[in-house]
């Protein structure tokens, strides 16, 4: 079939006719007024040559005048890539011979480069996706433009907006002038610009009509010709926005906090990984006395944390808690929601929880003496941590006497929960949290006295940090490899990672380093993730970049100890001063700083502790999917973990059959695996609040951040979105989304650290201040603002990102 009549077309046809001329056919049989036209499908497409007669008959039939002849590919105006402006449309053609000319100019621009570079964007493969091409009677309009049944800045569901202008629409979608912007909302406006009232009104029930339909949030080209009769020239899914929070039965609106940038991982947690992670974190919340519903939103984690800002007492001091491991981000959109009259406190408070239970005081009575135990005694303390780390990592084997799929289930179920309250629990939480308190005291005791970034100085290089362990020991295992230096510069990670396992890759040292650091991965808390033991390739990628660094004082070994001695100089220049000046702030601040010293940097063991039980847990997982994968269950083993713990019981023991599940899972996993962007702050209506608040200017191209460790340095830019393949040249500064204890094998090359989100004592900036490199946290967009090559100057005191230009690097120096 070469020629088919829109009218004729359906949904099930993209495969034929492509995205856009599937949704056109969905507006017909909808009803809706769309223009008459014809599409020359895909199979003309693939012979190459325009079938002539069939499209000269197909045009006759639509009256032989004036028409638009629009690309509309295998891959267009889809759910997740609608590849507008990157497909050429031609308009007002006029007579078969232009008409033939527009389809192969159409069929052409499928290979351009704006189509090209869209494509591989968005992880689509060039050699699959064919073009049709829509011809329609054209539409002479006196007003055109676009609506977005959402709004599309703030993601808010209950606006609309449209954008309009007299003319044809390709004014308002080239953005080649200015135009008339309306939100339409609940808001009765006065008439302005070139929509009247009652047109607007047409519109808003056109979008709510195509939104039921469609079921989602819709991008529509309209046209409204002289007569006043609207037109609709296309309608596809609004591809930009990040997924509405789930409906919910508790009163509106709702407040979510995103969770998973305090682990410093973005990407999406595989529906496995969320199945845990959720009972996880709320069991953890509540030993501490806190109630949070922990929702998942686009597949990452976030917090309901309405009830906690209606509370009169939770409101007080929820925004000061988020310093420590969320941020100024979170910090800023928290303290712009509780300024909302819609999340004023309730009557009586909305508790969440009411009066403190018999386990917020028992776990209250714990805190105390654990954090005041590991204060009084560090050594002592540290060597309780260790001896429980230990324990942890031997305990969390599975039994030998596992046999069946029905037997490993029930272990991984009674590990998922165990929560893990006891006595081991305790000797490794509370002297992390009585050296985070050490840490973070200070500030304020020596407000006046010494500045953040001076603090930060002190609490570099900082002993006891199981990361910087790890990163050290891949140093000298880079440091080490002798005559096979060559061979690990030359081939690619990938490549390396696969000889290793199996097993015929010269012995560096790598299954030493694997056998103690093995269980660590990049969003290693994701159950579905392989750890550096299955996939090496992450690790392999970090000792070629060690390799490239050829002065011995800018190795991670003297960097560190550099730190660690500018640290403690810096301790006792600070207390001196202190002292003198104010007495007893001082002695105060010199006792925290020097035990903050002495527990701070155990704040990574915890994590690295909890990695053994998820190790073992994924293994057996990994089992029972092998098993159902031989059995025809799944088509993978690790196809279980895009399914939860409760279904993976409904396989094993009633034999369901979820492949379908599986398989569309993994489509909407890829989907976000693409997003850049993932939102601090969501409403209950789609709104991502920091798009509501007022943004800040330096005006001369600086941008603004906060500072998380001290220094200056400029360097050429290093933009890393996956660090398993990342090559950083010694000197380059690395910027990245977010960063976890997976990225920091980058920091050993990097000269400065920029992030888009953060905490100043979240993992990233933390083992920046141990290697002593500047470092910039929550700056907006830094991924796209800056580009890789680009000369940025990073002055991690005043909190900034200079962005230069390109230009060969410039090393200004570095403290």
């Amino acid at each position: 079939m070469h020629v088919i009549a829109l009218s004729e077309v359906t949904a099930a046809m993209t495969p034929l006719v492509g995205g856009k001329a599937a949704g056109l056919g969905e507006l017909i049989r909808h009803g809706e007024r769309v223009p008459d036209g014809f599409c020359v499908t895909t199979e003309a497409h693939r012979l190459g040559v325009v079938p002539t007669a069939e499209v000269v008959a197909a045009y006759q039939r639509l009256g032989a005048g004036p028409v638009a002849v629009r690309s509309s590919s295998t891959a267009e105006d889809l759910p997740d890539a609608s590849f507008a402006g990157q497909q050429d449309t031609v308009l007002n053609v006029t007579g078969t011979a232009e008409l033939i000319a527009a389809i192969e100019k159409c069929w052409a621009s499928l290979h351009g480069d704006r189509a090209t570079a869209y494509r591989h964007a968005h992880g689509i493969d060039h050699q699959t996706v064919l073009m049709a091409v829509v011809v329609q009677r054209m539409v002479t309009p006196t007003v055109a433009g676009v609506l977005f049944t959402a709004n599309p800045l703030t993601g808010r569901r209950d606006e609309m907006a449209v954008d309009a202008a007299a003319g044809l629409g390709t004014t308002v979608v080239d953005g080649a002038a200015a135009v008339d912007h309306y939100i339409l909302d609940d808001v009765t406006r006065t008439e302005a610009g070139c929509l009247t009232s009652t047109q607007l009104a047409r519109l808003r029930a056109t979008g709510e009509r195509l939104q039921a339909h469609f079921g989602c949030p819709q991008d529509v080209e309209w046209a409204i010709d002289a007569d006043d009769v609207l037109w609709l020239l296309q309608s596809r899914p609004i591809t930009s926005l990040f997924p509405a929070p789930p409906l919910s039965e508790k009163p509106l609106p709702r407040v979510y906090l995103e969770f998973g940038h305090v682990q410093g991982m973005l990407q999406p947690v595989t529906p496995m990984g969320m199945s845990t992670l959720r009972t996880q974190i709320a069991a953890m919340l509540a030993a501490l006395g806190v109630r949070v519903e922990i929702v998942d939103i686009g597949g990452r984690l976030y917090g309901d944390l309405t009830d906690l800002a209606r509370d009169r007492s939770s409101r007080k001091r929820l925004v000061k808690l988020l310093a420590v491991d969320f941020g100024p981000r979170a910090q800023a959109a928290m303290q712009h929601v509780l300024a909302d009259p819609r999340f004023a406190p309730t009557s009586g408070g909305a508790r969440h929880g009411g009066a403190p239970g018999a386990a917020s005081l028992r776990t209250a009575r714990r805190a105390v003496v654990g954090i005041l135990r590991a204060l009084a005694r560090p050594e002592a303390a540290r060597t309780r941590m260790f001896e429980a780390i230990e324990h942890l990592r031997v305990s969390s084997a599975a039994p030998a006497d596992l046999r069946t799929t029905a037997d490993r289930l029930r272990f991984v179920q009674a590990q998922d929960a165990d929560a893990d309250a006891d006595d081991s629990a305790d000797a490794i939480m509370w002297p992390i949290v009585a050296g985070m308190l050490a840490a973070a005291l200070p500030t304020a005791l020596l407000k006046g006295v010494a500045g953040p970034d001076e603090i930060h100085t002190v609490l570099g290089g900082m002993p006891h940090n199981i990361t910087i362990e790890m990163d050290l020991a891949l140093w000298r295992l880079a440091q080490g490899v002798g005559e096979h230096r060559q061979l690990l510069l030359d081939t690619p990670p990938a490549e390396l990672a696969a000889l290793y396992l199996r097993g015929t890759l010269p012995d560096i040292g790598m299954a030493a380093f694997l056998d103690v650091y093995g269980h660590r991965g990049v969003a290693e808390v994701d159950l579905g993730v392989p750890r550096w033991a299955e996939d090496p390739t992450p690790v392999f990628a970090a000792v070629a970049n060690y390799l490239r660094v050829t002065d011995p004082q800018q190795g991670p070994d003297q960097r560190f100890q550099r730190a660690a001695s500018a640290a403690e100089t810096a301790l006792e220049e600070l207390v001196t001063r202190t002292c003198r000046r104010r007495p007893v702030r001082g002695r105060a601040a010199a006792f925290l700083l020097r035990r903050a010293r002495s527990l701070a940097g155990l704040r990574e063991a915890g994590k690295f502790a909890g990695l053994y039980p998820l190790r073992e847990t994924r293994r057996q997982l990994l089992l029972i999917g092998a098993d159902l994968h031989g059995s025809g269950l799944l088509d993978k083993a690790d196809d279980i973990m895009f399914l939860t713990l409760d279904e993976v019981h409904t396989v094993v023991h009633q034999g369901v059959d979820l492949r379908g599940t599986v398989t569309s899972r993994r489509t909407v996993h890829r989907r976000e695996l693409r997003r850049r962007t993932v939102p601090v702050a969501l409403l209950s209506d789609g709104t991502d609040v920091e798009t509501v608040l007022t943004a800040a200017s330096a005006g001369d191209g600086t941008l603004a951040g906060v500072g998380a460790s001290a220094g200056r340095v400029t360097g050429p830019a290093r933009v890393v979105h996956d660090p398993s393949t990342a090559h950083v040249e010694p000197g380059e500064v690395l910027v990245a989304a977010t960063t976890d204890p997976g990225w920091t094998p980058l920091f050993l090359t990097a000269a400065a650290l920029v992030t888009e989100t953060g905490a100043i004592m979240a993992h990233g900036p933390t083992v920046a201040r141990e290697y002593g490199i500047p470092a910039v946290i929550c700056v907006p967009d830094a991924t796209r603002t800056i580009t890789t090559g680009q000369l940025v100057t990073v002055d991690g005191g005043a909190g900034t990102v200079t962005p230069h230009g390109p230009s060969a690097p410039e090393q200004e120096g570095r403290q």
